[in-house]
């Protein structure tokens, strides 16, 4: 859609020209002061019904939203480039420019335009920014996601000793739902922490901006704002957080490291100063420990597609999976429990003991996912109404909300033996205040409005004096009917109409046939001539025009009352806003556990069993995510079990070296058992017959093969970077997979780093860890290696072609099948046969100290002439070898040995 920037309003007209004879006009002096104000922001600046933008800005926007750009006045002897779009609508392109990294600061008319009339013709009304909008400081659910947290983020540096790391301090702020946090870090944890956390917007001092390390990582996030030093002077963050949070000390917030108060001081002053002096309520700053949570690298969370996919999309990723919530808050509580693991086996156990509740319940399971679909966002609403950006809406949800509470607390009631983590969250769900309910009930109309500003959302009868300003103004509206229908009848003109619009109020509108009419004598000594248009002549009179004034009069009497009454109403909403969203998290809590309930019920999940050991033994485990695909082709999941515990006598767990062919699912593997453990440490049901894990406090994904351009690195360059990033950090109580580690360079550097990588996991990071490869080699490994043990995916070939049973079982496979695959993948039929061909005569050969001899008599790497390229048909002694070849003779039944016995007497050549 595009907007044509419109003149605003005459009750609010600027100077025709913003340059007068040289001088800038007093609008252009105010918009210029204005801007300067707010450097790097476009300037949102209001004029009657639309927000414009001047300059560069316009020219910025008019790209960005894909708005006419055009031209008014001067400056400095130049056009001015304009563009503008409506009030109404603006919250559509605030979006649409946030989303593309802009910031903006709104500026809005802080006075009606009469009155700046009477300060004289060439005042200007008075105008001030009244927000920044930035991407972390959003509340407006047509600008937010409903199912994922919108953080800002404060990053605080510490220089360390010559011999040590920089310390990072974080504190990351969703002021849609008031969740404060903090934490600390090391400089090499960062990049971690920022995949886990997600901000929306990240804020840092200028130096560590243009810092040589950690700048660049800095740079690649979607958007980092760069301050001044003194927004994380660390001697005065205690100050700041006391004066936002209104205390004399924050000691009855808990102890943050003055690393950690410094991030938070700078988001809090961040906060204020986007806002204007308009203070969301935040929850105080609640510290994370450090290791409170399993430790997943970027690349993992990447490998695994834990929230999105490669592509990027949520669709296919494993939240989609087991995201079975029905509220938008208990969507963004399970993708925060899902990007951050526990790894504090109590807290676990409590979190499995509420899904277990309702596993064994499934009425109450069902009768509170009910209660709970009529449970509005409280915490957004909450938020939205605190900085003055709500609406009757809002104050509806709330009261809705503490009905719903009621209802969840009254089937809660009626279960036996309930855990102490919803113990807690029935409690919170008492908090709230009745009264409030009944006083929100009676004041808001059924129906309501979207805006304060469009007003009848209060309750006929709640307001007496509200009641008799309506009375008047709806009656003043009758007068205007039965006017319109004297001036028909009085004109004759049966097609006169009344009607209003914001630039000329009230007016009497006739055709132009009959314009010419209502102009001659006499009727014109009452029809006071205003405007012609195209098709339509506009009119007044003195009658209509002290009418018109008797119904703005009552009309803006009646939406002052409302507005009076809403304030009132959100003073009350505010006092009990910590009640209120105390239940709006024990909403998002049962949503989760009667969510993870219904998934554990419908796709057959089991309870995991999380300790403090090094366990890890999973009996019939499955892949979330594919089993699901499956499940929608009819299909089914081939479950396996996988056994890295420490075996007799060990202290460490086990490394399984899984060999087999591609497309059989060794990577399926590696991922399942990766999500299975992970899920567990969420506090959720697994799918697998049994599972018991000891927690795992860091988590490893190679998988996959992807190249960085914009690093400068190729695909190898990547697989060892991350290869090296597993290596150099892995511990015991470490979770590692690897898929086919060196594939990227020339077969024995491949093989020598495959091989040295497993030794090192083995006796230097002497973690729990699954292997794939393709080189079969390594298996000779197991043989000095006590905890390496081999796995296969099994297969079986029939008649040339390999079918996959992905099955996993103990040994090793004999070859990869990976003609057999090309096959299936449809290469012609030529290169086929002469791979085969090429294939027979390497494997003929010692492949040590003669293979690079012989692939050097092969004439794989000569550019062939076209004659040359012509494939050679295999002789009949190749075929009769490569039949032999493919049978098992271990995998065949009788009636399939005879069977093959005579498919190879067939092949046989005729003798006379």
């Amino acid at each position: 859609m595009t907007i044509h920037s419109t003149p605003p309003a005459p009750t609010d007209t600027p100077a025709p020209e913003p340059e007068v004879n040289g001088r800038v006009t007093p609008m252009m002096e105010q918009y210029l002061e204005i801007k300067a104000a707010n450097p790097g922001l476009l300037l949102f600046y209001r004029m009657g019904d639309f927000y414009e933008l001047f300059f560069e800005d316009a020219e910025t926007a008019s790209r960005a939203l894909g708005i006419m750009l055009t031209k008014r006045g001067k400056h400095l002897g130049q056009d001015i480039p304009m563009c503008g779009v409506p009030v109404e609508k603006s919250d559509d392109y605030l979006h649409r420019l946030i989303a593309l990294g802009h910031r903006v600061a709104v500026c809005e008319q802080m006075e009606d335009p009469a009155a700046a009339r009477k300060r004289g013709n060439k005042s200007v009304v008075r105008r001030d920014v009244v927000r920044l909008v930035t991407p972390g400081t959003l509340t407006e659910d047509t600008l937010l996601d409903p199912k994922a947290n919108n953080y800002l983020m404060a990053i605080a540096r510490a220089r360390a000793s010559s011999s040590g790391e920089d310390r990072i301090g974080l504190a990351w702020i969703d002021i849609s739902t008031s969740e404060f946090t903090a934490t600390e870090c090391s400089a090499g944890e960062l990049s971690a922490t920022l995949a886990r956390i997600n901000p929306n917007e990240v804020i840092v001092t200028d130096a560590l901006f243009s810092d040589p390390d950690l700048g660049p990582l800095l740079r690649e996030l979607p958007s980092v704002t760069p301050l001044t030093r003194d927004v994380f002077d660390g001697a005065t963050a205690e100050r700041r957080l006391c004066d936002y949070f209104a205390v004399a000390t924050m000691d009855g917030f808990g102890t943050l490291s003055r690393l950690e108060a410094t991030a938070a001081a700078a988001a809090v002053t961040y906060i204020d100063r986007t806002q204007v002096g308009k203070r969301p309520p935040l929850s105080p700053p609640s510290r994370e420990a450090i290791g409170a949570t399993m430790a997943i690298d970027p690349a993992t969370r990447a490998n695994l597609e834990l929230t999105r996919t490669l592509s990027g999309e949520r669709r296919g990723s494993l939240l989609d999976a087991i995201d079975s919530t029905v509220t938008a808050a208990g969507s963004r509580l399970l993708a925060r429990r899902l990007a951050a693991p526990l790894t504090e086996t109590a807290a676990i156990a409590r979190r499995l003991d509420a899904i277990a509740t309702f596993v064994d319940d499934s009425a109450a399971r069902e009768d509170l996912r009910g209660f709970l679909r009529g449970a509005p966002d409280m915490s957004r609403a909450l938020a939205r109404l605190s900085v003055g950006r709500g609406g009757p809406r809002d104050l509806a949800g709330l009261r809705d909300g503490i009905v719903a509470a009621d209802a969840a607390l009254a089937r809660l009631s009626q279960i036996e033996n309930l855990p102490l983590d919803i113990l807690a969250a029935m409690d919170a769900l008492r908090r709230p205040s009745r009264d409030l309910t009944q006083e929100l009930s009676r004041a808001l109309a059924d129906d309501l409005p979207l805006f304060k500003r469009d007003g009848g959302f209060v309750r006929q009868n709640y307001h007496a004096a509200l009641d008799e300003t309506r009375s008047l103004r709806d009656a003043s509206r009758l007068v205007v009917a039965a006017m319109q229908a004297r001036y028909a009848d009085d004109t004759g003109i049966k097609a006169l109409k009344i009607r209003h619009n914001n630039v000329l109020g009230y007016f009497v509108e006739v055709t132009a046939q009959h314009g010419d009419k209502l102009m001659a004598p006499p009727l014109n000594a009452t029809f006071i001539h205003r405007q012609t248009l195209a098709g339509q002549v506009r009119f007044t009179t003195t009658e209509l025009g002290e009418t018109e004034a008797k119904i703005a009069n009552a009309g803006d009497r009646a939406l002052g009352l409302e507005l009076e009454i809403f304030d009132k109403l959100c003073e009350q909403a505010m006092a009990a806003s910590d009640d209120l969203r105390a239940a709006a998290h024990a909403f998002a809590f049962l949503d989760v556990a009667t969510a993870l309930a219904k998934l554990a019920v419908d796709e057959n999940y089991v309870r995991p069993d999380v300790d403090d050991s090094l366990a890890f033994a999973i009996d019939g485990g499955r892949h979330p995510v594919v089993e699901q695909a499956l499940k929608r082709k009819g299909e089914p999941f081939i479950a396996n079990a996988c056994d890295l515990s420490p075996g007799p006598g060990q202290a460490s767990g086990q490394i399984w070296l899984l060999t087999g062919p591609n497309m059989a699912g060794k990577s399926t593997f590696l991922r399942q058992n990766a999500l299975i453990a992970l899920m567990a440490q969420t506090g959720s049901y697994v799918p697998a017959k049994n599972a018991r894990i000891g927690v795992i406090d860091r988590l490893f994904s190679r998988v996959g093969a992807a190249d960085d351009l914009a690093r400068g690195r190729s695909t190898f360059m990547v697989e060892m970077v991350e290869t090296a990033a597993i290596l150099n950090q892995a511990g015991e109580r470490a979770l590692v997979i690897l898929d086919e580690i060196g594939r990227g360079t020339a077969t024995f550097d491949g093989l020598s780093i495959a091989w040295a990588s497993i030794e090192h996991l083995h006796e230097s990071n002497k973690c729990r860890a699954l292997f794939a490869t393709h080189y079969h080699e390594l298996t000779a490994l197991s043989a000095k290696l006590p905890r390496l043990f081999n796995a296969t995916v099994r297969v079986k070939e029939w008649q040339g072609d390999v079918v996959f049973l992905h099955e996993v079982l103990p040994g090793s496979a004999d070859r990869s099948y990976g003609i057999q695959v090309a096959k299936l993948a449809g290469l012609p039929t030529p290169v086929i046969a002469r791979a085969k061909s090429v294939l027979a005569k390497l494997e003929a050969q010692d492949r040590g100290s003669t293979a690079r001899a012989l692939v050097d008599d092969l004439p794989l790497f000569a550019v062939p002439s076209r004659a040359a390229a012509e494939p050679q048909p295999p002789t009949e002694a190749e075929l009769l070898m490569d039949a032999l070849n493919a049978i098992h003779p271990d995998e065949l039944s009788p009636r399939e040995a005879l069977d093959a016995l005579y498919a190879l007497k067939a092949k046989l050549p005729k003798t006379t």
